[in-house]
């Protein structure tokens, strides 16, 4: 898509608040309306329309794609769509520690079981600890309950939660930023340990640090649409 516009406005309509480029509505990919939920949102997604380049780069437009995939794909069928979210109860990365290394073990509990702790006193649930990388089975109040806190999210936060969650690993991280229980940089640096560590441990690979800034990104950025709403 080619940059045709001149001036990029903020439209207040029923219900939300649309993007109007030189008076025509910006339309999603699957050409609904870009309506939303805010005024402020709604200047993010138009900032990102007038700063585009020539060529339009989806990857520049973070507030807008999440915005797409809030009407196109979690409006539609909001169950559908946070299904495999909320099957991360099952497998939370904070259940499983490492079976051999004692530092690392340390690192974990010191950074995971207050957030867990945290998840058992809001939701009323208890989790399953294990070592090593077997799955281990969490009592099914808890999985019903976490599903029930992710059905219970708008389309909107259920299109943030998702890349927060399949980034990190970890369905309880994503609540915990949605319910502002902990900062977006403590939560990070929780599902990123593992990784850090070993980096500490054995030193840097290229490769890998490239992989982390752009999951980097795509975590500040699905934690700064959340803060739009």
């Amino acid at each position: 898509m080619k940059h045709f516009w001149k001036e990029v406005a903020v439209v207040a309509e029923d219900g939300g608040w649309g993007i109007a480029l030189d008076g025509r509505p910006v339309r999603t990919p699957q050409r609904a309306p870009l309506a939303v939920a805010n005024a402020m949102l709604a200047e993010a997604v138009a900032a990102e329309w007038r700063e585009a380049g020539e060529t339009i780069d989806p990857a520049a437009m973070p507030m807008t794609g999440l915005a797409n995939a809030a009407i196109d794909l979690a409006a539609p069928d909001p169950a559908a769509f946070a299904a495999p979210v909320a099957a991360y109860a099952q497998s939370d990365l904070f259940c499983y520690r490492d079976a051999r290394d004692a530092a690392l073990q340390a690192e974990q509990a010191a950074a995971w079981n207050p957030l867990l702790a945290w998840a058992e006193a809001h939701y009323g649930v208890e989790f399953t600890l294990t070592q090593g990388v077997l799955p281990v089975d969490q009592p099914a109040a808890t999985v019903a309950a976490l599903r029930d806190a992710v059905l219970a999210q708008d389309h909107w936060r259920l299109a943030a939660l998702t890349p927060l969650v399949t980034i990190g690993g970890s369905l309880v991280a994503g609540l915990a930023l949605i319910e502002d229980a902990f900062e977006a940089d403590i939560l990070w640096n929780s599902v990123s340990l593992d990784e850090l560590y070993q980096e500490r441990r054995w030193g840097a690979d290229g490769e890998a640090q490239k992989a982390r800034a752009i999951h980097k990104r795509d975590w500040d950025n699905a934690a700064r649409f959340l803060n739009f709403l």
